[in-house]
């Protein structure tokens, strides 16, 4: 049988559960991996090698192509990786976005970001209404997010059916020496620092099966939707994953100043060193916020739709962080 869906970013933490998801459904999927083969392989997953960047292989993946998952982004909050953040993840969209046009792709599947949305308000919880503004935003990285989505929405104009999800800070078990699993590293190392502050949570899990059915829900078309299970504070997050792990929870409080201090050591390491800072002024500033995200649109899209509790998504992850790391 001939894949008739299209996963970018098929080697990251979103692309592989999406994957994994696809295969239990039952569908012939078509993946790109950039430089690295897989390190896990799936019968029904054919692997291709191509880039965002390079639009001839792009066309040449999307050949038969009916649906596209983008998922392939960069994520990061260290200044010296602004130009990357915009050839990946704004030249990138753009290129993918043509490509389905040219190609006959049906429907296009964009995993965004709340950062795109503008996340730095205490006004008032953040929804689908929300544009990102520089008032609104303290990160590149949501700069180009809010960016990629404007070529997304170029597509739609152009005729493509898209669907734009926006995800809070994603749970899940992938590298943790990058992303947002580097959460359940710091946890697990015993770090001893906590904020206040506050954000959205959600299971990859829950992510990728809310992706799933938007993108097989013809009331979701040229839309976009908030997939976030849990607004807790950052301490309630490290403190649950330490507790899972068997490990001591932070103790110790971040206030804002001693957040600047700290921030700006580790600009002056990382600017000696060659190496990425451990914080920077954006994620200094995102770790004090205390940020709601309402959820609602897409529980009202999907009534059905029942996001997986904290206490379990912690418990599972942190289980196959052990089995991964082989952690006693």
């Amino acid at each position: 049988m001939q894949p008739t869906i299209l996963v970018t970013g098929g080697t990251g933490l979103v692309g592989k559960h999406l994957l994994q998801l696809l295969v239990q459904q039952g569908h012939q999927v078509r993946a790109i991996y950039r430089n690295t083969t897989p390190d896990f392989l799936l019968d029904e997953v054919a692997w291709v090698r191509g880039d965002i960047l390079d639009v001839l292989s792009l066309e040449e993946a999307m050949q038969g192509i009916q649906q596209v998952y983008h998922c392939a982004a960069v994520v990061s909050f260290n200044p010296k990786a602004k130009q990357q953040l915009q050839r990946i993840n704004i030249e990138g969209t753009a290129n993918v976005v043509n490509a389905c046009i040219e190609t006959g792709v049906k429907q296009l599947l964009f995993v965004s970001s709340v950062a795109a949305l503008g996340r730095i308000r205490e006004d008032g919880p953040v929804n689908e209404t929300m544009q990102w503004t520089e008032a609104t935003s303290n990160s590149e990285y949501g700069r180009t997010k809010y960016l990629a989505e404007m070529e997304v929405w170029r597509g739609m104009g152009e005729g493509l059916d898209v669907v734009v999800v926006n995800p809070s800070i994603i749970l899940g078990c992938s590298d943790w020496n990058q992303g947002s699993a580097g959460i359940f590293k710091s946890a697990y190392n015993e770090f001893p620092w906590y904020t206040e502050g506050v954000s959205g949570f959600v299971d990859v899990h829950d992510l990728v099966q809310a992706m799933y059915q938007l993108m097989h829900t013809k009331a979701a078309v040229n839309q976009r939707f908030i997939v976030s299970g849990h607004n807790v504070s950052y301490k309630t997050i490290f403190t649950t994953i330490a507790n899972a792990f068997g490990k001591k929870p932070p103790h110790k409080k971040v206030t804002p100043f001693i957040a600047a201090i700290v921030w700006r050591i580790e600009a002056i390491k990382g600017w000696l060193t060659g190496k990425q800072p451990l914080l920077t002024k954006e994620t200094a500033a995102t770790a004090q916020a205390k940020v709601y995200f309402d959820h609602q649109k897409m529980l009202q899209q999907l009534p059905d739709f029942k996001y997986t509790t904290l206490e379990d998504s912690i418990a599972r992850i942190c289980k196959e962080f052990k089995q991964r790391y082989r952690l006693s």
